[in-house]
């Protein structure tokens, strides 16, 4: 997915300033996340916690990468299986995947790297492996439109109650929750249409194993919302970790933690507690938030005010030697 020069720069710089996952969680609880330490993953854009598997996250690459899923053991950070999908076409820019009720594995082939002007999107179904080991799977392709045009979107969630899938498109200025159809079908296009306004640049979402509660991340924060029936109610900010290009999302099997994921090789998966537990995952940005659904309030609620400081700095010098190498 092409980003801007901007973002690029300061995301680098917000991966420099991170602070270690262990000091927003509890150092006692055992789970602070782990390393995804397979080389062949490099740009890891969505992440899905196995019911089928526990302790095992799903992953794929962005794109330029073949129709590959892989299952990491979260307690070495090492692939145990790698599943090649069949009966697809060529995949574009996969961005999300999510786990539905039996065990389904969804797949958003969703990013639009024209800017979104693709006439449409895929998604990807096949069958959870009851055995984890290298295997070819075959999947259902389904076509997605939207009701409204054609657009760029990082995050896919899927009811794991209901099975309807959802989308979220990739605005900077906010974007909206698209639903699907009841049931997806894959001999005709699926129309998902715009229900209500979700107030971030998302990279990625995800709903709690119960159906109840709805996580959305950004680059540099997050925002909790109540499920509400598919009427999304803002909560309150996340306590999303500062990272270099911050691209997914998940709640651990049991629904306790958050664990956030990132592009680049051995790239960290953090953990962080729930809005509500122990380790207060929605923070004081949570009880603080005044209920208004704007990007620039979920991007900018977690985020160290010196580190925005910075960050802002350094784009304005790199902006500026470019200014200065144009000239020349």
């Amino acid at each position: 997915m092409r980003r801007p020069f901007a973002l690029i720069a300061a995301t680098l710089l917000v991966g420099a300033l991170a602070m270690p996952a262990a000091s927003a969680t509890s150092a006692a609880d055992g789970n602070d996340g782990f390393t995804i330490k397979d080389a062949r993953i490099t740009e890891s854009s969505g992440l899905a916690a196995s019911r089928l598997h526990p302790g095992v996250y799903w992953t794929h690459n962005d794109s330029d990468d073949g129709p590959y899923l892989y299952a990491v053991d979260s307690a070495t950070g090492e692939t145990v299986a790698r599943l090649t999908l069949t009966g697809i076409g060529t995949p574009r820019d996969v961005e999300a995947i999510s786990i539905g009720p039996g065990n389904k594995i969804f797949v958003g082939d969703i990013g639009d790297n024209l800017g979104g002007t693709w006439p449409y999107v895929w998604i990807y179904e096949l069958p959870e492996p009851k055995k984890l080991e290298d295997a070819t799977v075959r999947a259902t392709q389904y076509v997605v439109k939207y009701s409204d045009g054609p657009r760029d979107a990082e995050s896919m969630i899927v009811h794991p109650k209901t099975g309807r899938v959802y989308i979220i498109d990739k605005n900077e200025d906010g974007g909206h929750l698209y639903e699907g159809p009841a049931e997806l079908s894959a001999s005709g296009g699926n129309v998902f249409r715009p229900v209500a306004p979700i107030g971030l640049w998302a990279t990625d979402a995800a709903l709690s194993p119960d159906g109840r509660q709805l996580a959305v991340r950004g680059y540099f924060g997050g925002i909790h919302y109540s499920w509400n029936g598919g009427e999304p109610k803002r909560e309150g900010r996340l306590s999303v970790p500062l990272q270099g290009q911050g691209e997914s999302v998940t709640y651990s099997a049991d629904g306790s933690r958050l664990m956030y994921g990132s592009e680049g090789t051995e790239s960290p998966v953090e953990a962080r507690d729930v809005p509500g537990g122990d380790g207060g995952g929605g923070g004081e940005g949570a009880r603080a938030s005044d209920g208004k659904n704007t990007a620039a309030d979920g991007e900018g609620g977690t985020v160290k005010v010196g580190a925005l400081v910075a960050a802002g700095a350094f784009v304005a010098l790199l902006f500026g030697l470019r200014r200065l190498r144009r000239r020349r």
